[in-house]
């Protein structure tokens, strides 16, 4: 019987005992094995080039080059890696940074074991979580009017109820379900949506509902 392929995570954080805490959840979870710890930025780049891990736990406030960097210096190198930030913070002058740097999704500290577990699988398929907190402040930071003939105004009844599902971070086969499709239509709309928003992913998508409005 085929094997299946472990997700290797790389852990970069200036607190030892947050490491260690984290390994020791992560390494009861199935399919997920943790390949590496960093205590900083330029140590995670580092391993990052050494191990190419699938996902990176990646921390924002450390000495010497901080997470917003390395998370750029390592997508970079690795760019097929999905960086997961998990930190204390939710400044604006370090979320908004971190993920115009590349980061793929953001959780706080306070998140569950689980919860972060369930990041890393869904970063492996392709879907961003986006701590509520978060969320609610990008569209408080990004709800402006909407100027003359928006991308979004070219979009169908359909493609608009799969871009707000999408912003909300569903998997294509959620979307199905909940719109009572097949999931081959829901990928149809998704490429639709994305040409029509001139975006390159379904990060980008997210923000730009963030960022008018259309996430409610």
């Amino acid at each position: 019987m085929e094997t299946e392929q472990l997700i290797s995570v790389l852990l970069v954080d200036d607190h030892e005992m947050v490491r260690i805490g984290l390994a020791a959840v992560l390494d009861t979870e199935d399919g997920i094995e943790v390949v590496g710890e960093a205590s900083g930025g330029e140590e995670g780049v580092r391993l990052a080039q050494q191990y190419k891990p699938d996902v990176v736990l990646m921390d924002l406030v450390m000495d010497g080059m901080d997470g917003i960097e390395a998370t750029r210096e390592v997508l970079k190198i690795c760019p097929d890696c999905k960086v997961i930030v998990l930190t204390s913070y939710l400044d604006d002058e370090k979320m908004y940074p971190v993920i115009e740097a590349g980061a793929f999704s953001y959780l706080l500290k306070t998140s569950r074991a689980n919860e972060v577990a369930d990041a890393i699988r869904a970063a492996v398929r392709g879907q961003s979580i986006l701590e509520s907190q978060v969320a609610a402040k990008m569209m408080d930071r990004f709800r402006t009017p909407a100027p003359a003939r928006a991308p979004h105004e070219d979009l169908t009844d359909r493609e608009m109820e799969v871009l707000r599902l999408l912003a909300k971070g569903r998997s294509n086969q959620e979307i199905a379900d909940e719109l009572i499709i097949g999931i081959k239509t829901v990928k149809f709309h998704v490429t639709n949506l994305l040409a029509k928003l001139d975006v390159d992913d379904r990060t980008q998508a997210a923000i730009y509902a963030y960022k008018n409005g259309l996430a409610e």
